[in-house]
């Protein structure tokens, strides 16, 4: 796993203001929900814009937010998100495209 660039998008997206470059998943995911606990409190509408904009499933999302979820919804939203965001690095590498010589000398 990526964790220094899944870090660095989600410290970007939610505006964490650290000094840090790295983190432990944990440390991530603790620091996460709590800048979640503190949008859903005050920028709801921000973190819900967010979640759409990071292509978070919808279902997930208020399976998340229900009353009985397993989880506080701060950390279970957090989850979501963290999952989310290794995908979007992992699938930015694989697809990432790689220098060619095949194409030097050709003019366009």
């Amino acid at each position: 796993m990526h964790l220094n660039e899944t870090s660095a998008l989600i410290i970007r997206d939610f505006e964490i203001e650290t000094t840090r470059e790295s983190f432990s998943e944990d440390e991530l995911l603790n620091i996460l929900s709590d800048q979640i606990a503190y949008m859903l409190e005050y920028r709801t509408d921000f973190l819900m814009s967010l979640m759409y904009r990071l292509d978070i499933d919808e279902q997930k999302i208020n399976n998340a937010l229900h009353p009985l979820a397993l989880l506080p919804a701060n950390v279970g939203l957090a989850q979501l998100v963290l999952e989310r965001q290794k995908q979007r690095v992992a699938t930015k590498l694989a697809y990432r495209s790689k220098p060619t010589d095949d194409l030097e000398g050709l003019e366009f």
